[in-house]
């Protein structure tokens, strides 16, 4: 491996500068005006993958195209699927951005751009790991395939069901994602749980009009009061959800989990003070950990209805609405909590309104293996290149394709992720720091050796 890492180490500038050219096309997916820049993102990530000798191809898509390229010299070693997206999330509010989004910043040894860690940095952690081989040895230890998407900030509808479809085409041993995060800088980690996402809108519709609060307010429904009343119904005192059912099926966090917690270096009040909080708030009996990785949440992320202008506008709004979200942990069902979500709202809410709820689609919670070959290939990978074992963590956000990985290829998905918790992602100032960038392509590189070892497969 010293050649491959010598070129790592003599090409971090020229990484550094292709990543730099990657950033500035603004590749962000929701937005109907950058639909070029999406097609220019892909013809890029082509055109970098047929460079380095591999078959490439493009598929399109009703919105943005996928990109698959595949390297299959190594007959005998095992076939690794690298999956990544080059979608963005928009950059507003641009007045918050201490440079332009898409033109990137490097200070500190930190380069600041939109996309910088989520995912477009992380995603050339494979390309540069796979560079690295192909520049020094002109073949790799393992068989390669990537599958790149541009919809993935909009829930990936179109991957879910290429990969149903293509099962075939993207066949592995294992299917490696870098969009999470490392415990600490310098601190690598194996991330091994998501929690899924329920996503839901409330409607309530009272009078057919806005009406004046004086002539009518005591006499009619408020919207707004009651789309608070029922909101403040979802918790009780103790923090936990009041949806009946919504435990029933919640698996514990395990005494070694709750062991390996307690030894991470977590302060509990630097966290609070990081988020400008007097007091932190969550279900009673459990860490703050234990509640961010492991204990299924409900939010309020919109509520709205009513005069939002300046100035006071005394109405009684004919209709409110609030969006929610739920953070499901594995054994909790998607569709079960959405019924009785409809059905506990129905309950609640009074006859002198209209209840409307939209939505409902979820996906599930997620474990994965922590043992195993191909595990233990990627935690040595990670000593390897941070120099220390890594931490085995779980992972508060969801990542909806993860599970349709698993559950389609019949594979092993891995987290390596290279991102740090203050990369302010889907934020202002959004950024990846460059040594966790050098780390991970010499993780992504380690990885490659280990598992085409002839022994690790059979370790």
């Amino acid at each position: 491996m010293e050649d491959v890492l010598r070129y790592i180490d003599e090409n971090r500038k020229a990484f550094v500068a292709d990543l730099v050219d990657f950033l500035k096309i603004p590749s962000v997916s929701t937005q109907p005006e950058h639909a070029q820049d999406m097609v220019q993102a892909a013809a890029q990530l082509q055109a970098r993958l047929e460079a380095l000798g591999l078959e490439t191809r493009q598929f399109t898509t009703e919105r943005h195209p996928m990109v698959y390229a595949e390297w299959p010299g190594a007959p005998e070693a095992p076939t690794v699927l690298f999956y990544g997206h080059y979608d963005v999330q928009p950059p507003e509010p641009l007045e918050h951005w201490k440079s332009q989004p898409f033109e990137p910043r490097i200070e500190d040894d930190k380069i600041y751009a939109r996309g910088a860690s989520d995912d477009k940095g992380q995603l050339f952690t494979h390309l540069k790991g796979i560079e690295a081989f192909m520049k020094t040895r002109e073949r790799l230890p393992v068989n390669v395939k990537l599958i790149i998407e541009g919809e993935e900030e909009i829930g990936s509808p179109n991957l879910v069901p290429f990969v149903q479809s293509h099962r075939e085409l993207l066949a592995c041993d294992c299917v490696v994602i870098s969009d999470t995060e490392m415990w600490a800088e310098g601190v690598p980690a194996l991330s091994y749980g998501l929690r899924g996402l329920l996503g839901a809108q409330i409607e309530l519709r009272g009078p057919k009009r806005d009406l004046h609060s004086g002539l009518y307010g005591g006499a009619v429904p408020n919207p707004l009061n009651q789309l608070a009343r029922l909101i403040a119904l979802l918790h009780d005192a103790d923090g936990r959800v009041t949806i009946p059912g919504f435990y029933d099926d919640v698996r514990e966090v395990e005494p070694w989990e709750k062991e390996a917690y307690a030894q991470l270096d977590f302060d509990e009040n630097a966290y609070r003070k990081d988020l400008g909080l007097k007091a932190l708030w969550g279900e009673k009996g459990y860490s703050v950990l234990e509640r961010v990785w492991a204990r299924p949440t409900l939010d309020v992320n919109g509520m709205w209805g009513g005069y939002q202008g300046p100035g006071g506008k005394t109405v009684i709004p004919s209709v409110a609405y609030a969006k929610i979200t739920m953070r499901m942990v594995p054994d909790q069902n998607p569709k079960k909590i959405a019924q009785s979500f409809r059905e506990y709202l129905h309950s609640l809410c009074s006859e002198s309104v209209e209840l409307t709820i939209e939505g409902g689609d979820g996906s599930p919670g997620l474990l994965l293996p922590t043992e195993g070959p191909i595990v233990d290939s990627a935690k040595r990978a990670l000593a390897q290149a941070f120099g220390r074992e890594p931490a085995m963590i779980r992972m508060g956000g969801s990542i909806p394709v993860v599970a349709t990985f698993a559950e389609a290829l019949e594979a092993p998905c891995l987290l390596l992720g290279f991102g740090l918790p203050d990369d302010n992602l889907h934020s202002p100032n959004e950024k990846f720091n460059l040594d966790c960038f050098h780390g991970g392509i010499k993780t992504i590189a380690h990885f490659m050796n280990e598992l085409g070892r002839k022994d690790s497969a059979n370790e």
